[in-house]
């Protein structure tokens, strides 16, 4: 069976966009009203797992279900009527958590979603990385704005070539792609984005200048640094 597009609707209108749904907060209630999982600011797992639920049809939560029948009595799996109320369960029973998603990860297999895969390495690829406070310094930063107005003015159509190089996820790039299918500066944006949350303070501008040549972009690494050296003495 083939996997939705994010513009058809699963059957009984639960269906979602499912390239965009993890990066967004979902705010509002679950069906009958209740509170849900992972609304508004809450956990991003329970945010993303919320999202999942939203985007199942119903036949691939039947075959969910099926597929937990060796982890879940029969009588509590005939009860569930989302995938929300299965992902509960399956928390409690610590068959799944933000830092053990192989389970969860062998379930979306199973019913051919692979889209919801590529979501999970996404969520996990970040959260291995992200810490609080992990931010260069403000003198730092500033230098790496620069170069990246530079780079986004400069760069064109071979912008991935220059996100391997720095050491970028093809799957984060997907995304990116797919978040801003029609502006190819805004993907290469927001891929330096992605670059600069995934570095943290261990992001550098020389490490930017490196990459550029290592892409044969030498032109724009001159650039660059001509920009960086004038900015160095307004700065002083």
């Amino acid at each position: 069976r083939s996997v939705k597009t994010a513009t058809q609707a699963a059957p009984g209108g639960r269906g979602r966009d499912s390239t965009s749904l993890s990066a967004r907060p979902v705010s509002r209630p679950g069906p009958g009203g209740g509170c849900g999982v992972g609304l508004g600011t809450m956990d991003p797992f329970l945010t993303l797992l919320h999202s999942f639920s939203s985007s199942l049809s119903d036949s691939e939560l039947s075959s969910l279900k099926f597929l937990c029948r060796g982890k879940i009595g029969k009588r509590k799996l005939e009860s569930l009527q989302s995938g929300r109320e299965l992902f509960v369960i399956l928390q409690e029973q610590q068959l799944i958590a933000s830092n053990n998603v192989s389970f969860l990860e062998d379930l979306l297999k199973n019913i051919k979603r692979e889209d919801l895969v590529s979501q999970l390495k996404q969520f996990v690829d970040e959260g291995e990385v992200n810490a609080p406070d992990d931010q260069p310094d403000v003198h730092e930063k500033r230098l790496q704005e620069a170069a990246i107005e530079v780079i986004c003015e400069n760069v064109g159509r071979d912008w991935k070539m220059l996100m391997r190089k720095l050491g970028i996820s093809e799957v984060k790039m997907d995304r990116v792609v797919a978040a801003n299918p029609f502006n190819l500066q805004e993907q290469l944006v927001q891929a330096l984005r992605e670059w600069q949350k995934w570095k943290g303070k261990d992001a550098k501008v020389t490490d930017l200048i490196k990459a550029l040549r290592g892409c044969n972009m030498n032109l724009v690494a001159d650039r660059v640094e001509q920009k960086l050296s004038q900015l160095n003495t307004e700065m002083g």
